[in-house]
């Protein structure tokens, strides 16, 4: 029995301590499931400016303040597992898992709670009833609990003069609740002096009273008693604050109090509600088609390359340990568009085994390589440029995924750049390992065939004997590209695209109801209802969709109602909610996304290669989104932040395809520099088109799966997908190389050195 040798060992260590390590991580350090998996509401949150801090409202240092703020008020409410980040220099995420009611935590999060105390001027005319003064340091007039006006002094305390704020129930004087505020030692002594001044005044005038005001309006206006001489005031640095509370009011009322203020208002921009049914559900299907879609790429692999896919196979089950352990690790979120993105890369870790063992079988049939181990090593050296290539252009449309998108998206991106990188561990390494290991052993050294690099397989076979000139008239495919381009695009013009709401803004709901619904009755009642641009989709068979303009929690409230009427309930599961200047920007980022990843591509493949290839796959590149929007545009699909996953994950790895190809005519050049363009462009589109074939049925076996068994959502992920993918293998092969051969320069007929001519394009043949 042959022994490994030194490099075998060390990549066999190698494997096994990675395999350890993943196994170690994924059954001790669980993944943490996004809001849309694991159910609860999402707030973004925004400071905004004030006429006493300007500008400097919306710096980092005040969000900083903010969010800790925020904190202190999201701990005191006792929340399982809260999140709390700063977005950018003036936006805070907040995650608040097991919440299903916004109303009340969008109530505690952006009250601003500014508290100050007052002295009371007198009464006040109805004439004076200005708006709240921004600055608590001037004069206004507010309504006491009665609806009095009353004209205060400026603020004698503020928020930062309270030490703490407690509820309590009164018993023995059956008062009810009240809430307790301590004061610090500077706060006391500016208490003591206020009440001191109140007590001057006679018992019935309003001017002995203390008006204590949080975020504009009076919550409490005590008299100072009677008892309490002139000049005396009031020590000890505690008062009471009383009022109609209930027990939820006093407790809240404390909250915010003790909470302390925020330095600057905040106002919500983004919020979303999901239903933990909903997150079930989608995990559900999710796994039912990443476990059917992963056991039929297994299948196919095996049926393909017998023991080599069986091999594969093994590796994309650790493929799958990895990306899971890498998930925990990093701590990375897992979202709905996340998971699909590991669905997706199952499809997408077969490419680099396709690779190596199609390199093999060439290698196998071209040379005669007497063994499978040398056919193996040969493939593996030839398809790591490749391999290297198609996976750094997918790295960087994952990158500016992550650069430039947020939330789940976001996600999104994090997922496909692991799973991308565990795809290159997974084939380049335990594939290795393992195959090599198999090779050497004596039961598979007699018997070649057994291993599937032996055979050329059924498409190598049947292009090679027909060889047919694909490149024969290539401006010809670039007006069929052309003609595609323009029906598909036209649907751009003539049906609009249906922009989601994070790129216009509004308010998403879905509701679940008892009994069908029919989206026409819907419209029509919730236009009489007063909701006349209101769209209504079936999201399900019980399930309604419901997008309109901003709407307040009122009008929210209206809608469900109406709902309910047809429906017999309407219980929200998924409540979403896009300020009009948030969408502007995400559809602004959207496009600035989708500038860089095209600009990327083509710096890249600018590096790689010739400036006319990589010229050439880029627009085909750009060729392949503007169908893919154009397909949605005609069906009438939305165009939301799940879609533009899809797209900029169509911009990675459709140009996989083109990377392949024209490395391979980069490699035929460096062989044979005499040969037409056009010529070993079509000979390198014959090589390459059984791993084309071959990688696109495993991707598009998991993307069927997905678009099958997955809820809607997920259902247009796929189904981008699946229309990517299969534009993207015509344009690789029908648009891109024909325009890398049109971009080829004409030049006239001369001889080189060696009086070779390059007969096709008139011109001394060139290097690469």
């Amino acid at each position: 029995m042959p022994r490994p040798d030194r490099s075998l060992r060390t990549r066999a260590l190698l494997v096994l301590a990675v395999i350890a390590a993943a196994l170690t991580i994924a059954l001790t350090v669980p993944v943490r499931l996004g809001l849309d998996l694991s159910g609860g509401t999402q707030i973004m949150l925004e400071t905004r400016p004030t006429p006493t801090t300007g500008t400097t409202g919306t710096s980092r240092e005040a969000t900083d303040r903010t969010v800790e703020v925020l904190r202190g008020r999201i701990d005191a409410l006792g929340l399982a597992e809260p999140t709390l980040v700063r977005s950018g220099d003036h936006r805070i995420l907040v995650e608040l898992p097991g919440v299903q009611d916004p109303v009340k935590a969008a109530d505690v999060l952006g009250r601003t709670a500014q508290l100050t105390v007052h002295a009371v001027l007198g009464q006040a005319p109805a004439a004076d009833a200005a708006g709240p003064a921004a600055d608590p340091g001037a004069e206004r007039v507010l309504p006491d609990e009665t609806g009095q006006l009353l004209r205060l002094k400026a603020a004698d305390l503020r928020g930062d003069d309270v030490k703490g704020a407690d509820a309590r129930f009164d018993r023995q004087s059956g008062a009810g609740w009240h809430i307790t505020v301590d004061f610090t030692d500077a706060g006391s002594t500016r208490w003591a002096k206020a009440t001191a001044e109140a007590a001057c005044h006679p018992a019935g005038d309003p001017r002995r009273r203390i008006a204590i005001v949080l975020d504009d309006k009076i919550i409490s206006s005590p008299r100072i008693d009677p008892a309490i001489a002139c000049g005396a005031g009031i020590g000890g640095g505690t008062t009471q604050i009383t009022g109609s509370f209930d027990d939820a009011e006093a407790r809240e009322l404390a909250l915010l109090i003790s909470g302390g203020a925020l330095p600057v208002p905040v106002e919500i921009v983004e919020q979303r509600v999901i239903g933990a049914t909903l997150g079930d559900e989608a995990i559900t299907a999710a796994a039912w088609a990443a476990g059917i879609g992963a056991v039929l790429t297994a299948l196919f692999v095996i049926a393909v390359y017998r023991l080599m896919g069986l091999l594969a196979a093994v590796a994309l089950a650790c493929y799958g340990l990895i990306s899971y352990a890498a998930l925990a690790a990093l701590g990375a979120t897992l979202t709905l568009p996340g998971l699909a993105g590991f669905v997706l890369t199952i499809g997408m870790a077969v490419d680099a085994n396709v690779l190596v063992f199609e390199r093999a079988r060439e290698d196998f049939a071209v040379r005669g390589r007497p063994t499978a181990r040398s056919a193996l090593t040969a493939g593996f050296r030839g398809a790591l440029s490749a391999i290297a290539d198609s996976n750094i252009t997918t790295l960087i449309a994952a990158g500016l995924l992550f650069a430039f998108a947020s939330g789940p998206v976001r996600g999104f991106g994090v997922t496909l750049g692991i799973g991308v990188l565990a795809s290159m561990i997974s084939a380049l390494l335990i594939t290795r390992v393992c195959a090599e290991y198999a090779a050497r052993r004596p039961f598979v050294h007699g018997r070649p065939r057994l291993t599937g690099i032996a055979d050329t397989g059924w498409i190598r076979d049947r292009l090679m004997r027909r060889t047919p000139h694909l490149m024969r008239h290539p401006r010809r495919w670039l007006a069929v590209s052309a003609v595609l381009l323009l029906v598909t695009g036209s649907g751009i013009a003539v049906r609009g695209l249906d922009l989601g709401i994070e790129f216009t803004g509004g308010r998403l709901i879905e509701y679940t109801t008892s009994r069908p619904v029919d989206p026409d009755r819907a419209r029509t009642a919730l236009s009489e209802a007063g909701f006349p641009r209101a769209l209504v989709q079936p999201s399900g068979e019980h399930r309604l969709t419901v997008r309109t303009q901003t709407l307040t929690n009122t009008e929210a409230a209206t809608v469900a109602e109406t709902i309910g009427r047809l429906g017999g309930k309407a219980d929200p599961i998924r409540d979403e909610l896009i300020g009009p200047a948030l969408g502007e920007e995400l559809r602004r980022n959207a496009l600035i996304a989708l500038g860089l990843a095209l600009t990327a591509q083509l710096a890249y493949l600018a590096v790689r290669f010739r400036w006319r290839f990589a010229t050439a796959a880029v627009g085909a590149l750009a060729h392949d989104v503007l169908i893919l929007i154009g397909v949605f545009a005609w069906l009438g699909k939305p165009v939301d932040a799940v879609f533009m996953a899809a797209l900029l994950t169509v911009i990675g790895y459709s140009v996989n395809d083109s990377v392949v190809l024209f490395d391979r005519i980069r490699e035929l050049l460096a062989r044979d520099r005499t040969t037409p363009l056009a010529r070993s462009t079509n000979r390198a589109i014959l090589q390459t088109l059984p791993r084309t074939v071959n990688t696109g049925m495993g991707a598009a076996l998991v993307l069927t799966a997905l678009a099958v068994l997955a809820d809607d959502a997920l259902t247009d992920f796929a189904l981008a997908l699946l229309i990517g993918l299969a534009v993207g293998t015509y344009s690789s092969v029908f648009t891109a190389a024909p325009a890398a051969i049109a971009l080829h320069p004409r030049r006239r007929t001369l001889p080189d050195r060696q009086g070779r001519v390059d007969a096709r394009h008139g011109a001394p043949a060139r290097p690469w």
